[in-house]
């Protein structure tokens, strides 16, 4: 058996559940009956690698880009592949059909404590992305859950099925999620580059992590979306 211990710092109140009374959610840690850590609590890793980089001094903080489709639904709300609208990138009202839904999505968003940086229609038909400001490591995983769960929901109230597949249309472009990094606390030029240095030396092992489905490679090497490691 496992148990899950609420973090009351990542409390929350469900804007679109407020009608009838405030819910709310909270992140949680694992831990076995004897009140251990469970050693593959994803939040727990992270934990680990923030305090393992903070002992040498440095802090990592994360700015994602999150793309996604936005779908007409079937008479009985069933989720379809019928793009909401054939925009391009960049393109503004009233070819970009998706622009109220963003704005709610990030209002929403905003209620909730967590500030996106920016919103736009994307390549593909139907294709959006909203991205976030920079925060701290935990922060910014736990929002990019939240943030997930936040688009699902403001879409299903607009009679729409939102889509984060790597690959949902095969001639359109994919869904990236693209993170930022900035590097804080690095002691010289020296440094900073032995961090990048790590990464190269082992994003082979960490793409099975980010493209962890059979959409996922389906979507690289075309769109924009990259072929081979690149500096």
């Amino acid at each position: 058996d496992l148990f899950l211990f609420p973090d009351p710092s990542t409390l929350s109140v469900l804007p679109w559940r407020s009608a009838q009374g405030q819910v709310v959610r909270m992140f949680c840690d694992i831990r076995r009956p004897d009140g251990s850590p469970f050693e593959r609590d994803s939040r727990r890793l992270l934990k680990k690698a923030v305090e393992a980089a903070k002992e040498m001094g440095i802090t990592c903080y994360f700015g994602a880009e999150f793309e996604f489709y936005l779908f007409r639904t079937g008479e009985n709300g069933e989720a379809t592949r019928i793009p909401y609208d054939n925009a391009g990138y960049m393109d503004i009202a009233p070819e970009d059909k998706g622009e109220n839904v963003r704005r709610e999505i990030c209002l929403t968003l905003v209620d909730m404590g967590i500030r996106p940086e920016g919103s736009h229609h994307e390549e593909g038909p139907g294709q959006n992305e909203i991205d976030f400001r920079y925060s701290d490591a935990l922060t910014a995983a736990d929002n990019a859950v939240t943030f997930q769960a936040v688009v699902k929901t403001i879409a299903m109230q607009n009679g729409l099925s939102a889509c984060f597949s790597p690959k949902p249309l095969p001639d359109q472009s994919g869904n990236g999620l693209h993170i930022n990094m900035s590097l804080q606390g690095a002691k010289d030029q020296r440094q900073r580059d032995a961090f990048m240095a790590g990464i190269l030396r082992h994003v082979r092992e960490i793409t099975a992590f980010l493209n962890p489905t059979e959409e996922s490679y389906l979507r690289l090497g075309e769109k924009k979306a990259p072929r081979y490691v690149t500096w």
